[in-house]
């Protein structure tokens, strides 16, 4: 049985398609279109399907979309419009009673346009495709009977639970919001999920979250992990003011007050000022008060359900340094997080929840112990371009070898290996790899991709070797904790450590992904070092690249010194960018 998933809502416009409750595939649009989280101006916005990631995972599984046996949508619309009108024609819902039918929340002027588009998602999956992929899509019959949606927090919550190792868990899914709910509470067993209580709209941490990014000058619902990383700068100066905003209660509830924040902390930031000590205190503030709120509601959700272990989802669970109070307090004896917790990963959630209801099975079909769902090429295909657009590159027998000694002479590598990656972390097989021994290392790569200067860069550690070099580091394949740096390895690696000592870091073992784990053993083995710095292979405001092309146009425009595309490396020369040469030509400043 096939099960197709599919997000559409809010950003990071997905699709997953499971085989009897196996996934065989997995895509972000954004890799496809190069529109970054899809976001693209209303009213074309992520409502619009993915059709391109569709069409990749059809081709995956070599079936037409006719062959899909079943449709999981993460949004229910009529959750908003009333239960009154599911089942019937959209043209006799009333969307001139938004506001009054749906939620008061919901008052953006494109908002019946947004659930139009939900509510004929089906009929633009028959016949909205693309003329170029009409390959897989065209004659598309998928009738109303194979199509589901799927309430947008439980598709977080199944995505979180049905595919961890566990079979018993609490679970938590924080984000921006759903249809209703912006935080809830589950118990899991087998593929079951009973909730136990939930926070609606208008509390949100994860709106609350993305105003203040949008109050720092960043883009909200995209750059929230800037925050994060500002965070450690600063001081706990507005810790009241956030505790006056976030009001807990009882059973995991909590109040959200509705006051603007250029009347409590002054003028919001523009985007190109510079960060002062007042933008530091907030962001530090903020994410003080998010940790013991999450302490709080965790706390009580182990109180209420007794479980030993807890799975988590929804944007607030890509917060590494959250997950870590939250691992470090022992509230569970274990914590797994959905590498792609934001929306994405609703496209997955929403087909096992499916899945497992068709299939009726109550048994675990599926565990998620690796990222690796995307797009891959083979050597030939990716030969057979770099001829066609004359790439000078050469063929080496031992890629580990050749490209840890690049590595150990300082060069920045762009390595492309084998299927990328779903989520929004980069994990070995899109990634920019460099040595973190040289304490210089993480603001040339900041350079190099034209980041903020503040911003971290996180180190890839051999398993076996993690607990070595980072505090009681264990098994942590999707970088989603943070750990202490050991005193007596932090001048070994400074590139890695972020300002309060600690690093955000990503085990690797050979069967994870073998050509990563194998660049390792190797640079180890050169320099004595188990750790390299690892960032997304992309640039200031692209979506990671995906396809050889965007891999080649992305290094020759950027100043790597290398690229390692499977078993081939492309080297630039030194001397045609020299510094001279760049003042000759007029380029005395930073590269927009």
């Amino acid at each position: 049985m096939y099960t197709l998933g599919i997000n559409a809502v809010f950003h990071d416009s997905a699709a997953c398609l499971l085989k009897d409750g196996q996934l065989i595939a997995a895509a972000e649009e954004e890799r496809f279109t190069h529109i970054k989280h899809g976001k693209r101006p209303v009213p074309f916005s992520t409502w619009e399907l993915p059709f391109h990631a569709i069409d990749y995972c059809l081709r995956i599984a070599g079936i037409h979309i006719n062959d899909i046996d079943h449709v999981a949508y993460s949004f229910d619309p009529y959750l908003l419009i009333g239960e009154q009108y599911r089942g019937k024609p959209t043209i006799e819902i009333p969307f001139d009673l938004m506001g009054k039918n749906a939620q008061s929340e919901w008052q953006n002027p494109w908002d019946p346009l947004f659930l139009s588009s939900m509510l004929n998602a089906r009929q633009q999956l028959n016949d909205g495709y693309p003329h170029h992929l009409q390959k897989r899509f065209i004659g598309a019959n998928i009738r109303t009977e194979q199509w589901h949606y799927v309430e947008h927090h439980i598709a977080h919550a199944a995505s979180a639970f049905n595919c961890s190792p566990h079979l018993n868990a609490a679970v938590m899914t924080v984000d921006g919001r759903g249809e209703l709910a912006t935080t809830t509470y589950n118990v899991g067993n087998g593929q079951q999920l009973d909730r136990i209580g939930q926070v609606n709209m208008p509390h949100s941490l994860g709106l609350l979250y993305e105003d203040v990014t949008t109050y720092l000058g960043f883009l909200h619902s995209s750059d929230e992990y800037k925050v994060m990383a500002l965070a450690s700068y600063g001081k706990k100066d507005f810790v009241k003011d956030f505790r006056e905003i976030i009001q807990l209660g009882a059973k995991g509830q909590y109040t959200i007050t509705n006051q603007s924040l250029v009347n409590r902390f002054g003028p919001q930031r523009l985007r190109h000022e510079e960060f002062t000590a007042h933008h530091f205190n907030i962001a530090h503030s903020l994410q003080a008060v998010l940790e013991e709120t999450l302490l709080d509601l965790t706390s009580w959700l182990q109180r209420e359900t007794n479980a030993g272990n807890l799975c988590m989802a929804g944007g607030v669970a890509l917060n590494c340094v959250a997950n870590a109070r939250i691992r470090d307090a022992g509230i569970f004896k274990n914590i797994w997080v959905q590498p792609a917790s934001g929306d994405d990963g609703t496209a997955l959630g929403a087909a096992l929840w499916i899945d497992a209801q068709q299939r009726k099975s109550n048994t675990r079909d599926f565990v998620m112990n690796h990222a690796y769902w995307g797009p891959g090429y083979y050597d030939a295909e990716i030969e057979k371009f770099m001829q066609w657009c004359k790439v000078p590159y050469r063929k080496v027998n031992n890629v580990a070898e050749e490209t840890a000694e690049l590595l150990a002479q300082d060069k920045i590598i762009g390595w492309y290996q084998g299927s990328m990656e779903f989520g929004p972390r980069a994990l070995g097989a899109r990634s920019i790899l460099a040595s973190p021994i040289s304490p210089d290392m993480q603001a040339r790569l900041n350079e190099v991709k034209d980041r903020e200067d503040f911003r971290p860069v996180a180190p890839v550690v051999l398993e076996e070797e993690a607990s070595k070099w980072f505090k009681n580091a264990v098994y942590s394949p999707f970088m989603l904790f943070i750990y202490d740096v050991l005193p007596e390895k932090a001048d070994l690696i400074p590139a890695v450590m972020h300002t309060d000592g600690t690093a955000r870091i990503q085990t690797i073992n050979e069967q994870q992904h073998k050509a990563y784990y194998d660049l390792l053993k190797a640079f180890f083995a050169k320099t004595g070092v188990p750790v390299l710095v690892n960032t997304s292979f992309n640039t200031l405001g692209k979506p990671i690249v995906c396809t050889p092309r965007d891999a080649i146009e992305c290094f020759w425009s950027s100043p790597f010194d290398a690229l390692v595309i499977g078993s081939f490396i492309i080297e630039k020369n030194a001397d045609i960018c020299s510094g001279a040469d760049l003042q000759e030509a007029g380029f005395t400043e930073k590269m927009p």
